[in-house]
């Protein structure tokens, strides 16, 4: 005489499963009863002349026409850089032991480095030297430095 396997609390679980599922397809029927029309209408955006995003669509009076062949792919070829120009200005600091320094043009008053492998000629503190700009690994330095 074997007594029932399912117990009170058994029960209960089944109860509860059986349930949810019941309100959860009952939340399904809602959703799809209450649901606004439209479909896929209701879903498309559409990009302005500005790329603003916008629920209107486009005027088509407003387009424009646009030649294909006229649309250039790639990077345009670079014009030839002018001649660097030379610069006159004096030297601020120079520091023989380490090789290195900086120049002070007369005109815009802008401080450029330079190097001892840049030098013409041997330069010191308060010289007055011409000199070209190019771009090194911090930004311009300057080379070709001769005394005036």
């Amino acid at each position: 005489m074997a007594g029932s396997q399912e117990t009170f609390n058994k029960k209960e679980k089944e109860k509860k499963r059986l349930k949810k599922r019941v309100d959860k397809q009952q939340k399904l029927a809602d959703r799809k009863a209450n649901a606004q029309g439209g479909g896929r209408e209701s879903m498309i955006a559409y990009v302005d002349e500005n790329g603003n995003i916008t629920a209107t669509p486009p005027d088509p009076a407003n387009k424009k026409k646009i030649d294909a062949e006229s649309i250039v792919i790639g990077v345009p070829k670079r014009e030839k850089e002018e001649k660097t120009t030379v610069r006159n200005g004096r030297v601020e600091y120079f520091n023989n032991s380490k090789g290195f320094g900086f120049i002070k043009e007369l005109d815009t008053q802008e401080k450029y480095f330079v190097h001892v492998n840049s030098l013409i000629e041997e330069i010191k503190e308060n010289d007055m030297v011409t000199f070209e700009i190019e771009r090194g690994f911090k930004g311009m330095s300057a080379v070709r430095v001769k005394k005036v």
